[in-house]
């Protein structure tokens, strides 16, 4: 499989459209999808008929996550480092292996999709689940489909979170704590409500209001648009965003340390099937 598989990249007038294609695993996250969003939202940044980037999913689900457990999973294969957080994985053993990737393919891309110059639009429709609510916490607007739910139950590992721990300054403090301690999905509506969704959509007009968006917002000068971007997020990490995080995915590692000690893995003996089974709690 090529990264123009896992991937595809097209651009709709002044807009870019950054497509995840394993659809047949609701677009599972395995390390190739990764490296090639990296470079697909690397072309459209370097691309001046550009001034948007929207994120989207092939097929009936935006992302399901990390890949924990298909045929494509690719734990330990060899990737250019791009975002140079930390040495590769590749070879590793135990908590070196796991932070190593995990700083590099988890919360070093995610870092770096936050702060790209160009406005980011996540076009979310079905599952939005962990890793790919990390996707989504990383764009600037989130345009939501009705049918759209969102989730982070890997507390049900025993761990603290995805590793971009954004909850509490995304959503609040208070939801954060009851998305987290119960483990359940929530709906595009409840999104909305806590302040995580900038608008939710009939499914059939999900694409048409989200292309919307992004023409509006591509009529502003792009060097405007990138200081602006740049001053909400200095303003975020002025508020505790990014120190925050750096001590929660320390303990994001101390659960997975203690999990394989204690266990037969790191992740608590979970797999993909358990994983899929998240309540409704909208």
């Amino acid at each position: 499989m090529t990264d123009t598989d896992v991937v595809t990249y097209e651009v709709r007038g002044t807009t870019a459209v950054v497509t995840m294609n394993r659809p047949e695993y609701r677009n599972a996250q395995n390390s190739q999808m990764t490296y090639a969003l990296d470079a697909a939202f690397g072309r459209a940044v370097e691309d001046d008929a550009v001034s948007v980037i929207v994120l989207a999913g092939a097929g009936k689900h935006f992302s399901a996550g990390h890949d924990i457990g298909t045929p494509g999973r690719d734990v330990d294969v060899h990737y250019d480092n791009a975002a140079v957080m930390w040495w590769d994985h590749v070879g590793r053993e135990g908590g070196d292996l796991r932070y190593a990737r995990e700083m590099e393919v988890y919360l070093g891309m995610c870092r770096r999709w936050r702060d790209l110059p160009k406005p980011v639009i996540a076009m979310v429709q079905g599952a939005c689940i962990a890793g790919g609510l990390m996707l989504a916490f990383v764009c600037d607007l989130i345009v939501a489909s009705d049918d759209a739910f969102f989730g982070d139950p890997v507390v049900r590992m025993g761990i603290p979170g995805v590793e971009y721990f954004a909850h509490p300054w995304v959503i609040g403090p208070r939801a954060a704590k009851e998305i987290l301690f119960t483990g359940d999905r929530f709906s595009a509506q409840r999104a909305y409500e806590w302040g995580m969704v900038n608008r939710v959509v009939p499914r059939d007009t999900l694409e048409q209001e989200t292309f919307a968006v992004a023409a509006r917002i591509a009529e502003m000068p792009r060097f405007g648009l990138a200081l602006t971007k740049r001053a909400v997020n200095n303003c975020e990490d002025a508020m505790g965003m990014r120190t925050g995080m750096e001590s929660v995915f320390g303990l994001h590692h101390f659960a997975h340390a203690h999990n394989a000690e204690v266990g037969t893995d790191s992740l608590g003996g979970m797999d993909a099937r358990s994983m899929k089974q998240v309540p409704d709690g909208s």
